[in-house]
Parts: structure tokens; C-alpha cells; sequence
């Protein structure tokens, strides 16, 4: 079999490849034609992120078996696309926590101490001590926004320089922020107490755009921000306003909105120091991610195990086709589940019932896992890490059987417990058609897909039409809706599916509509 490493990748991981019998050609710097045009004769794909893995190259990939990314990101791969033609896609999570937390904390230093800016005046021959006064690290407040593998790390290595550490990740529980020496905070108090703030976050719905000017503005005068994460969870018009302003003292930013950046005006400003993407680029994690997308490309094509594979369970062969409706829809449901619930959960409970209730539920447990991780850990949670993540964050997993499934064949049940409890039930209408039908105490029929608008309302005429024109009037199509309600006049849901999903400053307009209690955007 042949195996196309169309990145730059340590020569390590080629050799693995090769030491496991397989045919390695390596051809970097290929365009999306080129690509199309000589993927069809390989069985796997190892990249990293230069490489775009559109539909179409998919598509053309006709003797493909695994796509391997030496990394955690993925947003160079259709995953759809590989998922509908039985491709499996793997990434390496973990393989680049230690460095990209160490050069978060060599961001936190430069900025602090005023570093590349008083490197690049000695260069000039300028020796000026007054320019550069710094500020402390010693009893100051952090405050770090995700608490996955790189924020944990953060945490830790901040402790050793006695920083007081204020941690939000709605999933930490009580125990492990106590292990962690951190104090569990709300994301508001995180801004109004910290210091300095960190993000190690994915760039979802929730988390884009995070750190903006009304965000900014309930932070301390003469706060410093870090992003080593992701591109977009910081609004960079906002942050380079609070700079020139004053309100922010310093930003030290690895990554931006648009790489490279179309404007360089925020990294020019004094107080910012930037690098170009760098949290992975050390030896040791290159080497790591070499060596680990290489051994598993390997055990998946010559053994056929699948290790950290982001769309398909370790399940065996013969169940694949019973089982795949049903990993589908738990793995929407948690998702769904996931971005509705707005507090730490302590417990989740997949109630299997009628047919359900009589298959191999395991794989289907651990996508109901995936998916309700999946939201704020994104890259980092597959289907084999997530009942370990879970685990590690103190979210206990119950699975309950019933042959009682009431008016359908088989059902889903997820319980979500924390401070408040939230429960929804799903079914298959077809093997293609996974529904939604109950969410707390209301009956619906949604269908998880796309991006979607969550409301609770009051049931009064009238609601349904001001969201059309809400929406209409700023051409965002209305693909589907659904309803359910308590009685009438009483309360309700409404859950609206879009064709793209609203700025933050849309849904707060929405959010004012007249009878409108609540409302959140999903995206699955």
C-alpha cells in the first residue's frame, strides 16, 4: 500500500512508515490540482496544515483509506466528506500541550518585561532603561479561559511563579480545579479580577470573538491578553481600540484571524508582542506528532486499529452499518445537549431504550461523549480519549436499558446533571434521518444539523414572525423550524435552522425581541 505525506514531516514518522512495510512517496508543496490529480493511487494521506483536503480532493480519492494530520487541528479536512466515503481521519491531540504551553508562558514574560521590544532597541544601537519598565509576574492574577490539556499546563507552570490563578471551563469540575490549584470562576469574574488572561480554547460559536470591546471593558484598566489558541477568539479592531486607548496595557498574540495577517497594525503597536504561529514549532513536538500520526496511519492500514480517529469508534466491522445511525445521532444529541447547558455537569445518563436498548451501546456512549466534549474541546477529544477526558473532569457516565421505548421503535435518552439538569430524547426516522423529539418537557421534531437558533419563549403570536424579519431583513435564510410547548399561552421552545449562522451583535437583536426569554446558537 502507499502512503502520500504531502507536508512537511520529521523524518521519524517517514521512517516508521516505511519500517511497517508501506510505500512512501513524499511530494510537498503540491496545489489542489496536483493534489486531485495523483491522490486516487494512494491508500493513506499524512499532512499537517498546509494541505487542504477539500471535497473535491476526497472525491477523487478513490483508493483512500486513512488521512493522517500530524497535529491537533483539523480545519484543513472535510470531515464530512471523508466520513460519507468511509475514510477515517486522525489527528495526534497531546502531541504539542508541553510546547505550546511553554511558549504561552514565554509570551507571558516578553510581555510582561517589555523583552522583544528592548532586544530589537539594543539592536539599534539605542540603550534605553526608562523605555522598558516592566511588571511582575510574582501575586499576580491569571486568569485562563479552557482548562483542556495546554490550559491545565498553563496552570501549572504558573503556580511554580506563585501567580494567583482564576480558571473558566464550564466543564471543570470542583475536584480537579482543586487538583489543579486554580479557583473555578464564571468567565465575567474572570475578566473583572484578572491581570493577565490567557485563552486555550477552539474557535467555536461560544468562544469566537470572545474578548471584544464589551468584553474589554469589564477587565481591569491595564490588563495584558495572551491568545495561543485559535484566530478569532479575540476581535482584533477591538483589541488594538483598547490599546491605543490605554484600557489594555499589553496583548501577546501567536495567532490571528487571518494568517499571515492582511494588516500589520496591531503588531506594530508598542505594547503587543507577536509570532507567527509558533506555539508548535519546537523539535520535540514535531517529532512527537511525526512519530505518532506515523504509527497509527500504520496500525490502521497493515492491522486495521484505529487510534485517535476524530469520526469513527473502534467498532467491529460486521456492526458498522447497524450501529452508524445511532453513533450519528448520540453524537449530535451530546452536542446539542452540550451547547445548551450552561453549567458545570457532574453527571451524564444515556438511557437506551426499546431496540436501542438491545445493541452493542458502548461505541454509542462514547459518541454521546464526543459529542457533548466535542463543543470546547473540539480537536483534542476523539472517540478514544473521551470517556478518559470525562473521567479526568470529574463527569460521572451512567448507561440505563428499558424495553419501554413508548410511541417509537427504539429511543436515546441523555440526562445532563450539574446545578440544573437538562434531558433530551432522540430517535431515527429512517437510517438517514435522526431526530430530536424531546427536550425537558417539550415534544419537538428536530432534525441536528447545521447551525441552529435555540429560543425559549413565551407561546404569543407573533414570536415566529418578528424572528423572520429579524432575520430576512439581514439575508439570513430560514431553512426549517420546529416547535413545542407546554400548553397554550404558556411556555414554549422554537428552534430555528439557518443557512449561516448570526453575528453576536444579530442574535443580541434577537435576543430584545418582544416575548423572546432566551436564546442560544448550536451549531452541529
Amino acid at each position: 500500500m502507499k502512503v502520500l505525506v504531502s507536508d512537511n514531516l520529521s523524518p521519524k514518522g517517514i521512517e516508521i512508515l516505511k519500517k511497517a512495510g508501506l510505500e512512501v512517496d513524499v511530494k510537498t508543496g503540491m496545489g489542489p490540482d496536483e493534489l486531485k490529480s495523483v491522490i486516487g493511487q494512494y491508500s493513506g494521506l499524512v499532512i499537517r496544515s498546509a494541505t487542504k483536503v477539500t471535497a473535491d480532493v476526497i472525491e477523487a480519492a478513490t483508493s483512500l483509506k486513512v488521512i493522517g494530520r500530524a497535529g491537533s487541528g483539523l480545519d484543513n479536512v472535510d470531515r464530512a466528506a471523508a466520513t460519507k466515503k468511509g475514510i477515517v481521519v486522525m489527528n495526534t491531540p497531546g502531541g504539542n500541550t508541553i510546547t505550546t504551553a511553554e511558549h504561552t508562558i514565554a509570551l507571558l514574560f516578553s510581555m510582561a518585561r517589555l523583552i522583544p521590544q528592548a532586544s530589537g532597541s539594543m539592536k539599534q544601537g539605542i540603550w534605553d532603561k526608562k523605555r522598558f519598565m516592566g511588571v511582575e509576574l510574582f501575586n499576580k492574577t491569571l486568569g485562563i479561559v479552557g482548562m483542556g490539556n495546554i490550559g491545565s499546563q498553563v496552570a501549572k507552570k504558573a503556580r511554580g511563579l506563585e501567580m494567583n490563578i482564576l480558571a473558566y471551563d464550564p466543564f471543570l469540575s470542583d475536584e480537579k480545579a482543586a487538583e489543579l490549584g486554580v479557583e473555578k470562576v464564571s468567565v465575567e469574574d474572570l475578566f473583572k479580577r484578572s491581570d493577565f488572561i490567557t485563552v486555550h480554547t477552539p474557535l467555536t460559536p461560544e468562544t469566537k470573538e470572545l474578548i471584544n470591546k464589551k468584553s474589554i471593558s469589564i477587565m481591569k484598566n491595564g490588563v495584558r491578553i495572551i491568545n495561543c489558541a485559535r484566530g478569532g477568539i479575540v476581535n482584533e479592531k477591538d483589541l488594538y481600540e483598547a490599546l491605543v486607548s490605554g484600557k489594555v496595557a499589553g496583548a501577546a498574540l501567536d495567532v490571528f484571524m487571518k494568517e499571515p495577517p492582511e494588516d500589520y497594525g496591531l503588531c506594530k503597536l508598542d505594547g503587543v508582542v507577536c509570532t507567527p504561529h509558533l506555539g508548535a514549532a519546537t523539535k520535540e513536538a514535531q517529532e512527537n506528532v511525526a512519530t505518532a500520526v506515523a504509527e497509527q496511519v500504520s496500525d490502521y492500514l497493515i492491522h486495521g486499529i484505529i487510534r485517535n480517529a476524530v469520526n469513527f469508534p473502534s467498532i467491529p466491522q460486521d456492526q458498522v452499518p447497524l450501529l452508524t445511525p445511532y453513533l450519528t445521532l448520540a453524537e449530535r444529541m451530546g452536542s446539542f445537549g452540550s451547547q445548551l447547558f450552561e453549567s458545570g455537569v457532574s453527571e451524564i445518563t444515556i438511557e437506551y431504550r426499546g431496540k436501542a436498548a438491545e445493541l452493542n451501546t458502548a461505541p454509542i456512549t462514547i459518541a454521546a461523549l464526543k459529542g457533548f466534549l466535542s463543543p470546547i474541546l473540539e480537536e483534542t477529544v476523539n472517540y478514544v480519549n473521551a470517556p478518559y477526558i470525562a473521567k479526568e473532569r470529574g463527569i460521572e457516565v451512567r448507561e440505563m436499558k428499558s424495553a419501554d421505548s413508548g410511541d417509537y421503535q427504539s429511543m436515546i435518552c441523555l440526562r445532563l446533571k450539574g446545578p440544573k439538569e437538562n434531558y433530551l430524547c432522540g430517535t431515527l426516522f429512517s437510517r438517514k434521518d435522526p431526530r430530536i423529539i424531546r427536550v425537558d418537557g417539550y415534544p419537538v421534531e428536530i432534525s441536528p444539523e447545521g447551525t441552529m437558533l435555540f429560543l425559549s419563549n413565551k407561546d404569543k403570536p407573533g414570536v415566529i414572525g418578528s424572528i423572520g424579519s429579524v432575520l430576512g431583513k439581514e439575508g439570513i435564510n430560514i431553512a426549517r423550524m420546529f416547535f413545542g410547548r407546554e400548553s397554550e399561552g404558556g411556555m414554549a421552545i422554537s428552534v430555528v435552522s439557518v443557512d449561516s449562522p448570526l453575528s453576536p451583535a444579530l442574535l443580541e437583536e434577537v435576543k430584545r425581541l418582544p416575548n423572546i426569554l432566551s436564546v442560544k446558537q448550536v451549531q452541529l
